[in-house]
C-alpha cells in the first residue's frame, strides 16, 4: 500500500496519479500497486511536480513497517540505525511573488546574481557495475565529488564482491579492479550507500547517464530495505542530446572530448565522477544550464 501527499502540484500530475490510485482527499492518494510501478510513479511525480511538493510514504520491513521519501525542502529523511525519521531543517522562505514593480525585480536579479558568484552546492556521481541488469549485477565502485559553500570533496568507495561472484574478465580490464582488491579493501554495498547519503546530505545529484546509476542503487535500496535518497537528481545526458543534435555518439568520452575536458582514468567511478562535474560546470558557462 502507498500513500502520496501532493501540494501546489500542476493539475495534470493529480489527473495522472488518479490512473493508479485514489484521491481520498484534496492532494491525498492512496493505492495499492507493486514496489516497480511505485518506483515508476514517484519518478513521474518527480519530473512533473513543477514548484510543488510531494511525499510518499509506503510498507517495507523496517520496525515501523513503513519509510517514506519527501521533496519538501523544509525537510530531510534521515536513517536513525534503520529507522526513517523526517528531520526539520531550517530554511528561509522563497515564496513565489506576483504583480511587484520593476525594483523589485531588478533587486530579485540581483539576489540571483550573487547566488550565481557564489556558485550553486551540488555533487557529481559516478558507479562502477559488474554488468548493466541490477537484478543479475552488482555495484563494484562508487564515486562522488562535490561542491559546496565553495568548498571542493571527494567520496570514493570499493564494493565486497558478493558470495559467490566474480568480475568478468572484460569489466576487470577497463575498471582495474580485480576480486581480491574489492575482497581485501571494499566494504557492503549497505555501508557504501549510507556513507554516499551522508556525503551527499541533500543537495542536487547530477550524473551522465544518471538513471543507470539510479537504477542500480535503488535495487540495493530496496534489497536491503534501506532509506531513499531524497536529492534532486539531474541527468546531464539528455540536455547534452538537446544542445549538441549532432554527435558521432554520446557515450561520455566522446562528450568530454568534445568539450576539452581530460578525463585522467576513464572507468574509474571517481575520476568520473569528477570529470562529469567539469562536464556541468562548462554547461553552466556555456548555456546556463540549471541544476
Amino acid at each position: 500500500m502507498i500513500v502520496i501527499t501532493l501540494t501546489k502540484v500542476p493539475h495534470s500530475l493529480r489527473g495522472d496519479l488518479t490512473k493508479w490510485c485514489q484521491e481520498i482527499q484534496p492532494g491525498i492518494y492512496v493505492g495499492n500497486v507493486s514496489a516497480r510501478v511505485r518506483e515508476r510513479l514517484w519518478q513521474r511525480v518527480n519530473e512533473n511536480i513543477g514548484r510543488g511538493e510531494a511525499t510518499l510514504v509506503y510498507n517495507t520491513n523496517n520496525e515501523l513497517g513503513y519509510t517514506f521519501r519527501t521533496t519538501r525542502r523544509d525537510k530531510e529523511v534521515v536513517d536513525a540505525d534503520g529507522i526513517p525519521l523526517m528531520k526539520t531543517l531550517f530554511q528561509t522562505s522563497e515564496e513565489e511573488r506576483h504583480g511587484f514593480s520593476n525594483a523589485y525585480r531588478f533587486h530579485q536579479a540581483k539576489i540571483s546574481s550573487h547566488r550565481r558568484e557564489r556558485g550553486v552546492s551540488f555533487a557529481a556521481l559516478d558507479l562502477e557495475t559488474t554488468g548493466l541488469t541490477p537484478s543479475t549485477n552488482q555495484i563494484i565502485s562508487i564515486g562522488a565529488v562535490k561542491i559546496e559553500n565553495g568548498q571542493l570533496a571527494s567520496f570514493y568507495r570499493l564494493i565486497k564482491m558478493e558470495p559467490g561472484r566474480a568480475i568478468p574478465p572484460d569489466i576487470a580490464r577497463v575498471t582495474k579492479l580485480n576480486n581480491r582488491l574489492l575482497n581485501t579493501k571494499g566494504v557492503e554495498v549497505k555501508e557504501a550507500i549510507i556513507d554516499l547519503q551522508h556525503f551527499v546530505k541533500n543537495i542536487p545529484i547530477i550524473g551522465y547517464n544518471l538513471l543507470f546509476d539510479e537504477r542500480f542503487l535503488q535495487a540495493a535500496i530496496i534489497r536491503y530495505n534501506m532509506v531513499q535518497f531524497n536529492n534532486k537528481m539531474v541527468d546531464i545526458l539528455p540536455y547534452i542530446k538537446q544542445v549538441d543534435k549532432f554527435c558521432d555518439n554520446y557515450h561520455l568520452g566522446t562528450i568530454l572530448a568534445k568539450y576539452g575536458i581530460e578525463n585522467e582514468q576513464p572507468h574509474n567511478a571517481l575520476s568520473d565522477a569528477k570529470a562529469t562535474m567539469q562536464l556541468a560546470e562548462k554547461l553552466i558557462k556555456k548555456y546556463d544550464f540549471k541544476i
